[in-house]
C-alpha cells in the first residue's frame, strides 16, 4: 500500500525463522479499494511473503457479510453500502474507529480461525484493561462486549490458508449510523465507544497502545 509506513516485529517465537510481520499504519483510507488491496494480497502472496497488519480508519460505509440479510439493513440513507466476501452480517465503519486488518498465512503460524479470533478478542480486552475498562469476549457471539453493549466487531475471510478482514474497535466516532441497522444482525443490540466509557483516544493512539497486545496474543517476540 503506496504512502504507508512499516514497522517490523521479529517472527513468532515459537517458529524461528518465519517471515516477519509487519505493521502497516495507513491512515483514513477508502473501503473498497483497500478490501480489494487485501484480496489481491491475498492471491498473491507465497510462502515467502511476510505477514501484515494493517491499521486504519475509513470513512463511512456499511458493509454486508457473505450470508448477510438485508432487512438488517433498516435506513443506511445516504451512507454506502458495500456488500463483501467476510463472515457475518451487517456492520458500520466510520471515522473514529480504528479497523484492524489481519493478513496471515494461519497455516504457516499454526494457527486456526478460532485463535485467531481469540487472539484479536483478547487483545481488546486487555488493551481496554489497561485503559481501566473492563471488556469481555462472548464465546457465542464474535466480539468484545462492556456490559451489554458492544465495543469491537470481529469479522474474517479465510482464502489459501490466509486470513484478511479483521477487527473494528469503536475509538471516538458517531455511534448514531449504528443505530441505522442491526448491528451484527442483532435487533437492538447496542454499540459503544471507549471515548464514551471514559478514556482519552483517538484512532492513532488506539492503534499504538492495541499492537503490543496484538502481537502478544498472536505469539509474536517483542525484542528492544
Amino acid at each position: 500500500m503506496p504512502g504507508s509506513t512499516i514497522a517490523r516485529s521479529p517472527p513468532p517465537a515459537e517458529r524461528p525463522g518465519a517471515p516477519a510481520l509487519l505493521a502497516r499504519h495507513l491512515g483514513r483510507v477508502e473501503y473498497e479499494p483497500t478490501w480489494r488491496a487485501m484480496q489481491r494480497f491475498t492471491d498473491e502472496r507465497d510462502a515467502r511473503t511476510p505477514d501484515e497488519i494493517w491499521f486504519l480508519e475509513h470513512p463511512p460505509v456499511f458493509t454486508l457479510g457473505m450470508n448477510a440479510r438485508r432487512e438488517h439493513l433498516l435506513a443506511p440513507g445516504d451512507i454506502p453500502v458495500v456488500q463483501i466476501d467476510r463472515g457475518g452480517q451487517v456492520t458500520y465503519h466510520g471515522p473514529g474507529q480504528l479497523v484492524v486488518y489481519t493478513l496471515i498465512d494461519l497455516r504457516r503460524r499454526g494457527l486456526s480461525l478460532r485463535d485467531l479470533v481469540t487472539a484479536l478478542e483478547r487483545s481488546v480486552t486487555e488493551y481496554a484493561a489497561e485503559l481501566g475498562i473492563r471488556a469481555r469476549a462472548e464465546r457465542t457471539a464474535p466480539g468484545v462486549y462492556v456490559a451489554e453493549r458492544k465495543l469491537a466487531s470481529i469479522g474474517l475471510r479465510i482464502r489459501r490458508g490466509a486470513s484478511y478482514h479483521g477487527v473494528a474497535l469503536n475509538v471516538d466516532m458517531d455511534l448514531e449510523p449504528f443505530r441505522r441497522i442491526n448491528p451484527c444482525g442483532y435487533a437492538g443490540l447496542e454499540m459503544t465507544q471507549l471515548a464514551s466509557l471514559g478514556a482519552t483516544a483517538d484512532v492513532s493512539s488506539a492503534a499504538q497502545g492495541l499492537a503490543p497486545h496484538l502481537w502478544r496474543a498472536l505469539g509474536v517476540s517483542i525484542r528492544s
